[in-house]
């Protein structure tokens, strides 16, 4: 059964490639999305899938991309889907 999670990922999280390593990640894993950097120490997740692949997912957030220093991370899954279609970058205009 596919999941909704909204991750908010709070560290040294920007400028190191976070969103990229993301993007890898969860198309690795089958997933759809969306990444963006929020506020000045946050990036934003909008991730769907298969519980497994969320579950992985989530573990690599608390982790990150080398040069991420990841303090926290808050998550929420709902079974409400937003059907992405990918999982992409986002960028506030």
């Amino acid at each position: 059964m596919k999941k909704h999670v909204s991750i908010t990922v709070y560290g040294n999280v920007q400028k190191v490639g976070f969103r990229f390593s993301a993007i890898d990640r969860a198309l690795e894993w089958n997933l759809t999305g969306m990444v963006r950097n929020y506020e000045n120490d946050k990036v934003q997740i909008e991730v769907e899938g298969e519980l497994d692949d969320l579950q992985k997912f989530l573990k690599w957030c608390h982790v990150g991309p080398e040069g991420a220093k990841v303090e926290k991370v808050d998550y929420k899954s709902t079974e409400d889907l937003e059907n992405y279609e990918t999982f992409q970058a986002e960028w506030f205009t």
